[in-house]
């Protein structure tokens, strides 16, 4: 996985080439080996290079700064189905949707999921801890909580550590997006989370995000920034 920022991509004598367009210094991209190569803000790509990364399996994906945002996909699921068609089939079936669930629960909490429950039952048990979590940063950072409360059509109605846990997480699941599409699989097939376009991005992100980004977005809410989002981001 390949960062590009302000930079011209093209090929020069069939090689996929970044130039340097004050400088006109150029660096060669094995594109063949990378898995994906992910476009930053001020990065121009010709439709020659779009086509040699194409042709070699490379998936291109334009990202925000740092990956925070993803715009766009090009080739989605890379070049192979074999990864896509073994997470289908996980997703798919019940009882291997219940392993992949538990084995998450495990990875998330530190501890063996109780035996002999369903996935509905699990996604139960999993939300009344994150309430007690969001409960505890509270106290941490002595900040007011009131649950968390947001609405996507209108961000800033929130209060700010909505504001501020939303910023966080948006940025974490633009990165997650971005691994899940380079390692091959498909962000909608979810297992704990279904029926959204992005449910396994949810499914991975909250694997990690009270161990990173929830406790980054009530340490900036703590200062009550007057820029919630942009505080969170450069944090």
């Amino acid at each position: 996985m390949i960062f590009v920022a302000m930079g011209r991509i093209d090929v020069r004598d069939g090689a996929f080439v970044v130039i340097d367009e004050v400088n006109g210094e150029r660096m060669h991209i094995p594109v063949g080996s990378v898995v994906c190569i992910l476009l930053e803000p001020g990065t121009r790509i010709s439709h020659a290079a779009v086509k040699l990364a194409a042709t070699t399996g490379t998936l291109l994906i334009w990202v925000g700064e740092a990956g925070v945002r993803l715009y766009s996909v090009g080739q989605p699921g890379g070049a192979r189905s074999d990864k896509l068609l073994y997470q289908a089939k996980l997703a798919l079936d019940e009882s291997l949707r219940l392993k992949v669930v538990r084995k998450m629960f495990e990875l998330r909490f530190n501890e063996v999921a109780p035996e002999r429950r369903s996935v509905d039952q699990l996604r139960g048990i999993e939300g009344a801890r994150v309430r007690k979590t969001y409960e505890l940063l509270a106290k941490q950072y002595n900040v007011e909580w009131r649950g968390r409360r947001y609405n996507p059509k209108d961000w800033q109605a929130g209060d700010i550590i909505n504001q501020c846990i939303s910023a966080a997480t948006s940025c974490l699941y633009g990165v997650t997006e971005a691994a899940i599409l380079a390692a091959g699989y498909a962000p909608a097939i979810g297992f704990l989370h279904s029926g959204k376009p992005l449910s396994f991005v949810y499914d991975i992100a909250d694997l990690i995000k009270f161990d990173t980004v929830v406790p980054a977005a009530f340490k900036v809410a703590s200062k009550r920034p007057k820029q919630p989002d942009r505080e969170v981001r450069i944090v």
